[in-house]
């Protein structure tokens, strides 16, 4: 296979162009005898290649498991194609977005990734004329396609549009969603030992079920979230609100300033709580600094998204640090 220029980058109307031209038009059987005659090879010498247990989200693919990672799972679930190569550097942005993308769906489709270096066949057989392309095959055949490193969310959207299309044709998507659903569930009720801490007051009990949570998954938003309130809660109820004349007279005392943001943050003064942090930020260096910081960013994930308040804040932040 001649290489594709990796610098090409297609635009939008050269996917679409993509996608017209490899939808419905391409025989994914022209290598199923191959892929069958290496299938009984492995069989009788005990090798293969695939998906361990045929469930993984995302699965290498080449000729002698085409027909069986490709061509047959798209009877069940929507499995997208990566054409990459490793001299390719739009390939290296793609990919790995591919490959968050594929392990957040929970099943409902399947990343196939094939090197073309090593398998020039497939790549011809899809008349890829640039590389990275990406096919999507659903019940045996290509249905939508895309050439050129994309913005994660466009992808985003592009594979539900694909699911939503495909969802009645192909039974395991439905069966993918239930199980990620019914699993949604289970873990949601990890929240609740917490939950019930917290209505009954006990703030180190409920601290101590979102840390579990956090320890298990780190980037848990949810109960990240959750936990700054809870330490917040319990330190608001014991702010004491002679704390911010004391810090006026201390101005260099790291406990006093936090103190007294937390008392003007428990009055529903957030600016001030937010102004007094930032002006501790400039006035301090090491490890004190970066106390006030992370206190201050704390403070900051009790807001919903898109306060303009925190985000001032975050631009003042910004500024005193640099």
């Amino acid at each position: 296979m001649t290489r594709p220029d990796p610098r090409q980058n297609p635009d939008a109307q050269q996917s679409a162009a993509a996608s017209s031209s490899m939808a419905g038009a391409v025989d994914l059987s022209a290598l199923k005898n191959r892929a069958e005659s290496s299938a009984e090879t492995q069989r009788s010498t005990g090798s293969g290649a695939g998906s361990e247990g045929g469930d993984s989200a995302i699965v290498e693919v080449t000729e002698s498991n085409f027909q069986a990672e490709v061509v047959d799972r798209s009877m069940q679930v929507p499995v997208v194609v990566d054409l990459w190569a490793s001299w390719c550097q739009p390939c290296k942005q793609l990919s790995p977005v591919l490959e968050k993308l594929a392990r957040e769906g929970g099943g409902t489709w399947v990343l196939a990734t094939i090197d073309v270096d090593a398998n020039q066949r497939i790549a011809q057989l899809f008349g890829a004329q640039s590389i990275p392309t990406v096919i999507a095959i659903a019940g045996g055949q290509p249905v939508e396609a895309f050439a050129g490193a994309q913005p994660e969310e466009q992808i985003r959207q592009w594979i539900n549009s694909i699911l939503d299309a495909q969802r009645d044709q192909l039974p395991g998507i439905r069966a993918a969603e239930e199980a990620t659903g019914e699993e949604a569930e289970q873990e949601d009720s990890r929240f609740t030992a917490a939950e019930e801490a917290l209505e009954r007051g006990e703030y180190a009990a409920a601290e101590q079920a979102y840390q579990r949570i956090l320890d298990s998954e780190p980037d848990n938003e949810q109960a990240k979230a959750a936990l700054a309130q809870v330490r917040f809660t319990a330190r608001a109820e014991n702010a004491d609100p002679a704390a911010v004349e004391r810090a006026e007279g201390s101005p260099d005392d790291v406990d006093a300033q936090l103190a007294a943001a937390d008392a003007e943050l428990a009055q529903q003064r957030v600016e001030d709580a937010f102004n007094r942090l930032i002006e501790a930020v400039r006035r301090t260096s090491g490890g004190d600094r970066d106390r006030v910081r992370e206190e201050l960013l704390e403070m900051f994930g009790l807001f919903p998204e898109g306060d303009q308040r925190v985000a001032n804040a975050r631009r003042s932040l910004a500024n005193a640090l640099f």
